[in-house]
């Protein structure tokens, strides 16, 4: 044993030093390296509930295990035994249980005897010449999978000359390679794309302006990371850094097809979400395959089934989705039949054809065997043809729907009745007629007189559905329990038949349409989260429009703020704050349509019986308009909720233990500093005058879970404005003549914005 292996066995011996390999040095079975510093680990692991084993790295402090890197990702282990062997040439040596070679390094420059692998803190794992340390002879940062972690390079390889791309996982169990792909084209510019199939762009990053990506404008955001791209003759690439590296960070392309930028949270244990591209998964290209559409999950259209159930339960919808029964090709009376779906965006794959009626682009359809689908609009018939794919259930009225007619064989269409039951069956039918006609008769003279019966062409799905007005009538005890009056009508108590409690919201001054009503209560119902008050139905009768929530017990947070005996302590009003920042950074960036408030405070956010905040109201904006929205939240919103300090010209005291004098006495000044601080801090960068300054609501919760610091907020100049307008300012003139002079220079003519996206009532609520 020479000098070399000598020192390498004693360094072995030492229990810290466990992230290096040396000559002739095997890994098999449950032994893994971990990187010097203990954050990364390599070894054998098995994905899920998976019978095959890959050599990978992951995050050895996280408790879910998160691979960043898989080395045998397209050829699976059957077992541990497998093994991982520095060999006598200094290369990398994959073996499976049976001792086959499946995976070598394969490089040349090797000196056998004092090769070393080692796992770096970055969770790059390298091949080093031990009598050369700086130089490194093959490492795991050249050859990413599905995700790219700070430091890797990614682009054009300068050894090689290949182009370096992350590709997905197959499935959540199945690391081999998907059909998503983030890569660049060195030809094409400095842009990244995300691929489907190899084939189809469905997403790009613009171009490189020198700080950021155009279509990622949250990396002008500088609290994470450092960007950089360099292109000479000899290489092209992009790679990051992170500023803080007790940070944990990555960039993933996901078996979703959406690439996503996560931070990991000590505080929550859990992997925080910075960005995603493309932001709706709607929007990835044939995310769920072929014959299927997206509607927060993918679904097989009626008479399809899965092609692969099981990759179809793992999230791997690729595959698509196939006919139950096959087609029967031909204009036959008793072939292929059409089942219509409503609203629905357009597929790709199809032709245009002059009609003159809906029956010539029902026969064109049946005639052409590739047919799969038609639409029909006005004189012009559009066949599609071929796997349909991206078909999405879009909004009600949305102008991009279109009515699709699937072609699927007749067995899939409900059974015909023959013979003597199908001559009963017409009886009974007849008969049933004859009777509705008769109960139809004495509707129709009820409705003469106590009010027209509401006529809803929904369907009812879940909880959400229609209430007739004599039905809330009856629940509310006729309207004789108000639990308040807001700024779109009143509220009032109510039980259900069964026993659900309710509360009824009287809206008073709608003026839209029936059609117009309809469609924004149907986006509204729609939006689902926990901060969010349910919207369980509505009622449209005549000129009578109401709706219908969960009732909460706790009544609305005013009411717990202003009263003497209030059980609120500062941790239960922090998790409030932080709530309703989720229920908004939802409404502004999640849900489907995005909705703006336009009239957040403490009368609109409820509590349940367990105190989680509910913001209510949250669609009546949209429904009214933006106008009057803008009318309730001058007169009644901005000024009632200014903090009293701005108004008295009090600075804010946010050095040391001084912020606590800003706690209401019933706190006994008992908060969190930090928290206080944080709250605090957002409040006022909430409310700058400039709307580029104002963080988004996304961000707003990441400086209040702590993700990271928020340098102090400038004093908004509109409100030293309102001061000397008010004349209930103890400063001098002069006092505030260096107050815009000091805001001026911190923060010169509020031009530079320090967030990317924000939300005001003049933006519009896009569809």
């Amino acid at each position: 044993m020479d000098k070399f292996q000598r020192v390498g066995k004693e360094l072995l011996e030492i229990p810290e030093i466990q992230n290096l390999m040396f000559y002739r040095q095997s890994l098999t079975g449950n032994q893994t390296i971990i990187s010097q510093g203990g954050i990364f680990e390599l070894g054998f692991f098995k994905p899920g509930s998976s019978q095959n084993y890959y050599l990978g790295i992951w995050y050895k402090q996280i408790p879910v295990q998160t691979v960043v890197w898989v080395a045998n990702r397209e050829v699976p282990l059957l077992s541990t035994s497998s093994v991982l062997k520095l060999s006598e040439d200094g290369n990398l040596l994959l073996f499976n249980e049976l001792k086959i070679l499946i995976l070598s390094t394969n490089s040349s420059s090797l000196s056998s005897s004092s090769t070393m692998a080692v796992l770096l803190d970055t969770g790059n794992f390298v091949l080093k010449d031990g009598l050369n340390m700086s130089s490194i002879i093959w490492q795991s940062f050249e050859h990413p999978t599905d995700t790219w972690l700070p430091g890797v390079q990614l682009g054009l390889n300068k050894i090689t000359g290949e182009v370096q791309s992350l590709t997905s996982w197959k499935n959540s169990e199945n690391p081999s390679s998907g059909i998503f792909i983030v890569r660049m084209k060195p030809d094409e510019g400095s842009e990244f794309y995300i691929v489907w199939n190899r084939s189809d762009r469905y997403w790009n990053t613009g171009v490189w302006d020198g700080k950021s990506y155009a279509n990622i404008p949250e990396m002008n955001s500088k609290y994470f990371f450092d960007f950089e791209y360099i292109s000479n003759k000899r290489e092209k690439y992009f790679h990051y850094s992170i500023k803080d590296s007790s940070i944990l960070s990555r960039f993933v392309i996901e078996i979703s097809g959406q690439a996503k930028q996560y931070i990991w949270l000590n505080t929550s244990q859990q992997w925080v979400l910075l960005w995603s591209r493309p932001s709706d998964p709607c929007d990835v290209y044939s995310v769920c395959g072929s014959f299927s559409s997206y509607n927060t999950i993918c679904r097989c259209l009626h008479g399809f089934e899965p092609s692969s159930p099981k990759n179809w339960n793992l999230s791997d919808w690729s595959g698509g989705c196939v006919r139950k029964a096959p087609l029967r090709c031909g204009d036959r009376k008793d072939g292929d039949k059409f089942l219509m779906m409503p609203d629905m965006r357009f597929p790709t794959s199809s032709q245009s054809l002059i009609v003159e009626n809906v029956e010539e682009c029902e026969s064109a359809c049946l005639k052409n065997c590739s047919c799969s689908a038609y639409s029909y609009c006005g004189v012009q018939c559009i066949i599609l043809t071929g796997r349909l794919r991206n078909l999405k259930q879009l909004p009600v009225g949305d102008v991009n729907g279109r009515d699709i007619y699937i072609r699927v064989a007749s067995s899939e269409l409900p059974k015909k009745t023959k013979g003597k039951k199908k001559l009963f069956t017409q009886v009974i039918v007849i008969v049933c007629v004859v009777g509705l006609g008769l109960l139809a008769v004495v509707f129709f003279l009820i409705w003469r007189y106590r009010g027209r019966i509401m006529e809803s062409p929904w369907v009812v799905q879940g909880s959400f559905r229609p209430f007739r007005y004599r039905e809330l009538q009856i629940a509310t005890k006729n309207f004789s329990e108000k639990l308040e009056a807001g700024s779109f009508g009143s509220v009032y108590k109510g039980t259900l038949s069964d026993s659900t409690v309710i509360a009824v919201k009287m809206l008073e001054g709608f003026k839209q349409g029936e059609k117009e009503f309809r469609a924004e209560v149907n986006t509204i119902g729609r939006t689902q989260h926990v901060n969010l008050v349910h919207l369980c139905g509505f009622c449209s009768e005549g000129t009578k429009r109401l709706l219908v929530y969960d009732h909460m017990p706790n009544g609305s947070l005013d009411i717990h703020l202003f009263r003497k005996d209030s059980q609120l302590d500062w941790k239960m009003r922090y998790q409030i704050a932080l709530g309703i920042a989720k229920g908004l950074s939802y409404l502004h960036e999640k849900c489907r349509d995005c909705i703006i408030h336009c009239d957040v405070k403490p009368e609109n956010i409820l509590l349940n019986g367990d105190f989680c905040p509910k913001i209510a109201d949250f669609g009546l904006a949209k429904l009214f308009g933006r106008e009057f929205s803008r009318v309730i939240t001058t007169i009644r919103g901005t000024r009632g909720y200014l903090a009293p300090e701005w108004i008295s010209g009090v600075g804010r005291l946010q050095n040391g233990e001084e912020i606590l004098s800003l706690l209401e006495y019933k706190l006994e000044g008992e908060a969190e500093v930090e928290e206080l601080y944080r709250v605090c801090n957002v409040a006022c960068w909430c409310i700058q005058d400039n709307e580029k300054s104002r963080p988004s609501m996304g961000h707003a919760i990441q400086f209040l879970e702590g993700v990271f610091e928020l340098s102090t907020a400038p004093i908004p100049i509109e409100l030293l404005n309102l001061m000397e307008n008010l004349g209930q300012q103890d400063s001098s003139s002069n006092e505030i003549s260096q107050i815009h002079s000091s805001i001026s220079t911190t923060y010169p003519d509020q031009e530079q914005p320090l967030f990317n996206s924000s939300r005001s009532c003049s933006h519009k609520t896009r569809r």
